[in-house]
Parts: structure tokens; C-alpha cells; sequence
């Protein structure tokens, strides 16, 4: 049905487009979402994504790779407005736990973590945080994750482990820099 739709879409039909698009928006705005950080330059990116993916849908050549073709340029229309957006400065807090105090396990903990990886990710350069969206979001595998980049497999080996090991590095920072001056010196911790 997709492939019929498909290949309706590239000889002109915008009803077959339209109910292309209909399927794969919400799955776009989740990964744009997940790349950006921000829902209002997420929906930006994906619109103009699905206005160059009609623009083009005729360079288009195999019916049955209109998925990966779609988050390509879904993925480019992210990388444009990230690059915008680096234009803007922002400040952000760190805010460092009390490590004496006791955390019983509790749905709030579970927030704080996720909020934390969230944030970790949202330092990550744009590249990278691409890489681990489609590989870890959108479980691709490495080969799918390179042919939507556009890179080879082993740039995309790379820049998931680079970008994991900066999620690594980043999320042991603050338990590091939660302790107390001189805490190790005196035996307090």
C-alpha cells in the first residue's frame, strides 16, 4: 500500500502525499523532538522538511525507501535549525544535589534522572545526539542510521561513541561536583 502511495505521491498526486505524510508526522516530530530539544523549532524543522520532501519527492528514485529518505531530510532540516539556533546564547544553571541527604527511591527520583539525561543529551553537538536518536530512539541499526545521515558506517560508529562517552563522562560529573571542599581531606563525604 505504502509503495503504491508512494509512487502516486512522485508522478504529482497530493492526496496520496497527503495521506504519506498523515502516517509519518507524528514519528517525524518525535525524532526532530529528540534532535532539537525544543517543540516549536521540532515542528519548524519538520514542516520544512515535508515541503523540501515534496519539492524533491521526484529525485525519489525507490518507492520502498521513502522512510529512510523522509528522516534524512527530516534529520538535514534539524541540523539547519540547530545551526540557527547556535547563533542565540543561552545560560544555563547547574543545580548540584546535597549528597547527606538521604534519596529514598521514589517516582521523583526517576524524573530527576530522565531529566538529567535529558539534559545531558541536549549538551551533546547535534551530530551526535542524531546519531543516538535514530540508533537508541528509533532503534536503526548502524547501516540504516548511516544511509539516513548520509555517512559512512564507520562515521557513524564514531559519533556513537564519542557521543556516549560524553554521556559517560558528562553524567559523572556532578556526583564529582557535589562533594563538599575538602570532603576527601578530612574523611567527610
Amino acid at each position: 500500500m505504502t509503495r503504491e502511495l508512494v509512487r502516486r505521491a512522485i508522478e504529482g498526486d497530493h492526496d496520496a502525499f497527503s495521506s504519506l505524510v498523515d502516517v509519518s508526522v507524528d514519528r517525524l516530530y518525535r525524532v526532530a523532538s529528540l534532535i532539537l530539544r525544543d517543540s516549536d523549532r521540532a515542528q519548524d524543522a519538520v514542516q520544512e522538511a515535508l515541503m523540501s520532501a515534496w519539492k524533491d519527492i521526484s529525485a525519489l528514485r525507490d518507492p520502498d525507501a521513502w522512510d529512510a529518505w523522509l528522516h534524512r531530510i527530516t534529520v538535514w532540516a534539524c541540523y539547519r535549525a540547530a545551526k540557527q539556533e547556535r547563533k542565540r546564547k543561552t545560560v544555563e544553571l547547574k543545580v548540584v544535589p546535597d549528597p547527606h541527604r538521604a534519596a529514598a527511591p521514589d517516582s521523583a527520583t526517576a524524573l530527576a534522572n530522565r531529566d538529567l539525561i535529558e539534559r545531558q543529551l541536549n549538551d551533546l553537538p547535534i551530530e551526535h545526539r542524531a546519531v543516538i536518536v535514530l540508533r537508541f530512539y528509533l532503534d536503526l541499526p548502524l547501516d540504516e542510521v548511516g544511509d539516513i545521515l548520509d555517512i559512512p558506517i564507520g562515521t557513524v560508529k564514531s559519533r556513537l561513541h564519542r557521543a556516549l562517552a560524553s554521556l559517560r563522562e558528562s553524567m559523572a560529573e556532578p556526583v564529582a561536583d557535589a562533594l563538599p571542599v575538602g570532603a576527601l581531606k578530612d574523611g567527610t563525604a
